[in-house]
């Protein structure tokens, strides 16, 4: 046994949930893992999140914004039992029904899940953000999309793009006139595999909601984004269409001016993944997010379209290489062992 399974089995052996069966869960991006345990008299079950604070975890940003949405009546996982230091958590399971395991099978509820996942937003956007969160504003917002230049163009040629700095200043500037706004809590990993339908509850608690973490104040407009230009599957045109314009009607928001900060904030973001999973790839050993590349760089190429993007998507366009087959085999063959 590891050390950091004994210390797990410890933890749990403290808490109501001793001698309860272990199985594992998926993982993430990120260096935590979860397992599901199950309660060996009630046969209740109850997800344990292991994050390893020697590998650069910290499980009190969860708790805090967990307890932040579970107080506006959404459904972020109650906590059950937690130990900080050692980074474990126990926490309400919320199951398996994820939005991108329910729309496959039921895809004539796409429409109602997404209309769901909007009205989050909307809900959550009434309320006033949780105090100490950092703001992802346009210096940060353009720090991120350099992971694009600096991980998935370096990956895929090995250069350096003098184009760079020049492209880097174009989007900032974009980001300052259109999506400059930091007033409400974004929770930045707002997607079909984070989302969880409960049918069971009302309203906004029908969506069970993960991986929230590492939420920071932002733009209203960013997780809508972030579900509706999905590196993990194909939302449809005409729900991406319906539901920008729902939450524009329900916060009476200008939707022209919306639209321009959606976009420009597409944009970012598309970048930043672009960059995230080349690293993922590179330095991490993950190569399967090598094959979400080719849908970001679609994204991308449809954000540079709007014409709020039009100081930059010739600088963009010409600097990034798309991901060919060829790309996409250097930089899978660049794989960390």
């Amino acid at each position: 046994m590891s050390d950091r399974s004994a210390l797990m089995q410890d933890f749990v052996a403290k808490t109501d949930w001793a001698g309860a069966a272990i199985a594992p869960l998926a993982g993430d991006a990120s260096n935590r893992r979860y397992l599901r345990l199950t309660h060996p008299k009630t046969g209740t079950t109850a997800v344990l999140m292991d994050a390893p604070p020697e590998r650069g975890e910290d499980v009190r940003p969860f708790l805090q914004i967990a307890r932040y949405l579970t107080g506006l009546g959404l459904s972020a996982p109650h906590i059950l039992a937690q130990d900080e230091a050692r980074g474990f958590l126990i926490l309400e399971d919320l199951g398996d029904a994820l939005f991108a395991r329910v729309i496959p099978v039921a895809p004539q509820m796409e429409d109602q899940l997404y209309t769901a996942a909007t009205d989050v937003l909307i809900d959550l956007h009434r309320a006033a953000p949780p105090q100490g969160l950092k703001p992802y504003g346009p210096d940060t917002m353009t720090d991120m999309a350099a992971l694009a230049f600096d991980w998935y163009l370096t990956g895929a040629t090995g250069e350096v793009s003098p184009q760079r700095a020049e492209a880097l200043a174009a989007l900032n500037r974009l980001l300052r006139q259109h999506a400059a706004t930091t007033d409400v809590i974004v929770l930045r990993d707002y997607h079909a595999e984070n989302l969880l339908w409960l049918p069971g509850r009302r309203g906004s608690a029908r969506v069970g909601l993960l991986d929230f973490q590492d939420a920071m104040t932002g733009h209203r407009a960013y997780d809508l984004v972030s579900v509706l230009q999905d590196a993990r599957r194909d939302v449809p045109r005409a729900i991406e269409t319906a539901m920008i314009a729902r939450y524009c009607r329900a916060t009476e928001t200008d939707q022209s001016l919306f639209e321009g900060a959606y976009y420009c904030l597409g944009a970012q973001r598309n970048l930043r993944i672009l960059g995230v999973f080349a690293r993922l790839c590179l330095r991490d050993g993950k190569a399967h997010y090598i094959d979400l590349i080719p849908r970001v760089w679609d994204h991308l190429q449809r954000d540079l379209d709007h014409p709020a993007l039009a100081p930059v998507a010739d600088l963009l366009r010409a600097a990034l290489p798309a991901p060919t087959s060829a790309i996409l085999e250097r930089l899978r063959a660049q794989r960390a062992s």
